[in-house]
């Protein structure tokens, strides 16, 4: 049985933690973020968690990993 190909986009984009959740970079960080509010400004610097839907579709993406 072939090996199945680790989509390249997915693994740059989300990254698994220890306990098998999946984490990405919020978005809308790249720039005009100084007329955006403290509030809004602090809370880009998290990382957020998916949905529950897209789980299934991500580790799919990224079989290895």
């Amino acid at each position: 049985m072939p090996k199945i190909k680790t989509h390249k986009a997915t693994v740059k984009r989300f990254k698994i933690t220890r306990n098998n959740k999946i984490i990405k970079r919020k978005c809308g960080q790249d720039h005009f973020n100084s007329r955006e509010s403290g509030v809004t400004t602090r809370s880009k610097r998290r990382d957020i968690g998916i949905a529950d839907t897209e789980y299934k579709i991500i580790r799919q993406l990224m079989p290895y990993n």
